[in-house]
């Protein structure tokens, strides 16, 4: 089981210093990766609603907070550390320029030693796709196609494409990531994102952590990459888990038994009632047993 650490680059690690301090404490206490999330622009008074929370609303409703882009953020931590994996959970993959963003994340991962983890999503804030010129509808058809493009683009060779969205001929695009690719891992709590896992993914990243509800989705993701009766061996599971407050109690297995379970770095009090509880983030003291303490 890898453990990570998510929603790092908010709230203190939004700044110079938290991010260092976050990133160092998370490699220091055998963290295996460490993961930023993305909105360019939150439009004021949006109506989209946010599939991670019943008010339909992140941030608790908050509008205006420091959000450094991922792939910057991830850049700034991979000069201060050496060992943890760098991942976008997620990257808003429609959204981007299919070769800039190929660019990008191959310069990251081959400056930074083959440590980066690609995180894609498609994205639910229709008026984040409004302000950046973005169509909505197709956002889907959009990112499976963007995901083609990286993959040729990281062949290193001369690549050409043609596409409803992205057209080029006889294309080069150097560095190519230090080990010749980086791991696609989809994001996404929908049935579509469970199928595009299957289809695409190197690995699934689901915004649900009950159990139940993990149970189905990875049977989606499993009959579309084929039917078998367990994901593929190199596809990677990742599962949304909280940090437990106050008891050292480690995170149980997934459905599949193993993968990656990303831990919340954000601050919350705990609701009444809540199934988990999130830890209150400040300057670490130390890391115990996969938790902030």
């Amino acid at each position: 089981m890898k453990l990570g650490l998510m929603f790092a680059n908010t709230v203190w690690g939004a700044s110079a210093e938290g991010a260092v301090a976050i990133a160092q404490a998370a490699e220091a206490g055998g963290f295996e990766s460490i993961w930023t999330v993305e909105h360019v622009v939150v439009p004021s008074g949006y109506e989209s609603k946010y599939p991670y929370d019943p008010s339909g609303k992140m941030a608790g409703g908050a509008e205006e907070f420091d959000l450094p882009d991922p792939l910057i953020w991830l850049s700034y931590v991979a000069a201060r550390t050496s060992t943890i994996k760098l991942g976008t959970g997620i990257l808003i993959l429609p959204q981007r320029n299919p070769l800039i963003v190929a660019k990008e994340l191959a310069s990251l991962d081959a400056l930074s030693g083959g440590r980066m983890i690609c995180g894609i999503g498609v994205g639910w804030l229709e008026e984040e796709f409004d302000a950046l010129g973005v169509p909505f509808h197709d956002r889907g058809a959009r990112c499976d196609d963007t995901v083609d493009v990286l993959r040729k683009a990281w062949t290193g060779q001369k690549v050409s494409h043609a596409s409803a969205f992205t057209t080029f001929t006889d294309c080069i695009s150097l560095p190519r990531p230090a080990n010749g690719t980086v791991p696609i891992v989809v994001g996404g709590d929908s049935p579509a994102a469970a199928r595009r896992a299957g289809r695409l993914g190197d690995g699934y990243f689901p915004g649900n952590g009950a159990i139940d509800h993990l149970r189905g989705r990875i049977d989606i993701m499993r009959r579309a990459a084929g039917g078998g009766p367990r994901p593929r061996r190199d596809r990677d599971l990742g599962r949304r888990r909280r940090p437990q407050c106050g008891r050292h109690r480690g995170p149980r297995r997934g459905p599949a038994g193993r993968g990656r379970h990303p831990l919340d770095a954000r601050p919350d009090a705990a609701r009444p009632g809540a199934r988990h509880r999130r830890s209150p983030l400040r300057p670490p003291r130390r890391l115990t047993q996969g938790f902030w303490v």
